[in-house]
């Protein structure tokens, strides 16, 4: 079994789907960020300012900023509600239309009579944009939080500005715990960029697509046709009952993980077709890859059924 995501048609597209301007509370003006990111060879990114009403709820007009080598997808980070440790909710919502109605959220604390964070997501998804639960350990996000927002197609595993401003980028252990209770979700890596600190060009989706269009950017995203990176590029993936093996640039290490103590890697230098074997994952449902290069950055698969 090959993933979908390296055998459908087209080629793979590099894009930041977390990112912040003086729309609201980034450093820099919406046309100066898609120049950067241009400039640093990324073929898209979704603007996604904060959708608070201090900042008069924008869902930024990037569409002045398309050309024939760089596009942009809609969206926002939605906020509404509060989190069992008080704080607001922070949810990504990439792809909503223009004219999503704005929630009751004046600014960054949760208020009475607003949407919950459960609702607000799902809000979005119906409007047809592709959900993701932002930095979950900054948030300090709960599994009983993570289980609510149903409307989730994906968990930001890593979050660059989060690591650079906090040492709290990961989400792996929230997304594997609902992988584990069989919640069917994808995996982003994102800079939630601001350009007030080293909080940019350190983390993206690789989406493959026919063409470096909006629509059909946005459709791969929610089919699961993307792997996550700092760096690495995974290639190839093929799955079969006794190993997984991953074609990849140059890693040192690649590691399959699964439901709980499921884990099992291969070490080596300059590798680029591992086989890892499956021997370990006894009741795993569900499987995962990570590739680790020799400056510790890593690429993440989306998670893969067990054949």
């Amino acid at each position: 079994m090959s993933l979908t995501a390296f055998t459908a048609p087209g080629r793979f597209w590099r894009g930041n789907l977390h990112t912040h301007s003086n729309l609201s509370d980034g450093a820099l003006d919406p046309g100066e960020v898609c120049r950067r990111y241009q400039a640093e060879g990324y073929d898209f990114i979704a603007l996604t300012d904060h959708f608070v009403g201090m900042f008069d709820y924008p869902i930024a007009d990037t569409l002045p900023y398309r050309n024939n080598a760089f596009t942009t997808l809609l969206g926002a980070e939605l906020h509404s509600g509060a989190m069992e440790n008080g704080d607001l909710w922070h949810i990504l919502a990439v792809g909503l239309p223009a004219d999503f109605a704005p929630s009751n959220s004046p600014g960054f604390l949760a208020v009475d009579a607003q949407e919950t964070g459960p609702e607000v997501a799902r809000r979005a998804r119906d409007a047809g944009a592709f959900i993701a639960i932002a930095h979950p350990h900054w948030s300090g996000l709960t599994l009983a939080d993570a289980r609510s927002i149903d409307a989730a197609h994906a968990v930001e595993i890593y979050n660059h500005g989060c690591e650079a401003g906090a040492a709290r980028g990961g989400g792996g252990h929230v997304l594997d715990l609902l992988l584990s209770e069989g919640r069917d979700l994808t995996i982003i890596a994102t800079d939630d960029a601001h350009f007030t600190e080293p909080d940019h060009f350190g983390g993206w989706v690789m989406v493959k697509a026919e063409a470096n269009d909006p629509d059909l950017l946005l459709a791969a995203l929610k089919r699961g046709e993307f792997y996550a990176s700092q760096g690495p590029e995974i290639r190839g993936i093929d799955v079969t009952k006794s190993a997984v093996t991953v074609e990849t640039t140059a890693a040192v290490s690649i590691i399959v993980q699964g439901r709980g103590q499921g884990t099992a890697a291969v070490h080596g230098t300059s590798m680029t077709r591992t086989e890892v074997p499956l021997m370990r994952f006894y009741d795993s449902d569900w499987l995962r890859v990570t590739v680790v290069d020799a400056a510790g950055k890593q690429a993440w698969s989306n998670p893969f059924p067990r054949p």
